[in-house]
């Protein structure tokens, strides 16, 4: 039986944090950011933990590998 390969647009936006958690970036910040306001970008900053009941998917596809 053959190996099953990660999916590399998920493994580049998420990652699998050591109790299980996916964590990702919040959406939003990368261009057209001109027209948010400050708060709005400064509360886009850093990243956030998935919902529990979308982790399960996104640990199928990254086969338990994120670097």
């Amino acid at each position: 039986m053959p190996k099953q390969k990660t999916h590399k647009a998920t493994r580049k936006r998420f990652r699998l944090t050591a109790s299980g958690k996916a964590k990702h970036r919040k959406c939003g910040t990368s261009h057209l950011a001109w027209r948010k306001s400050h708060n709005k970008k400064r509360k886009l900053r850093g990243t956030t933990t998935l919902d529990k009941t979308s982790t399960k998917a996104i640990q199928l596809a990254l086969c338990g590998n994120s670097l």
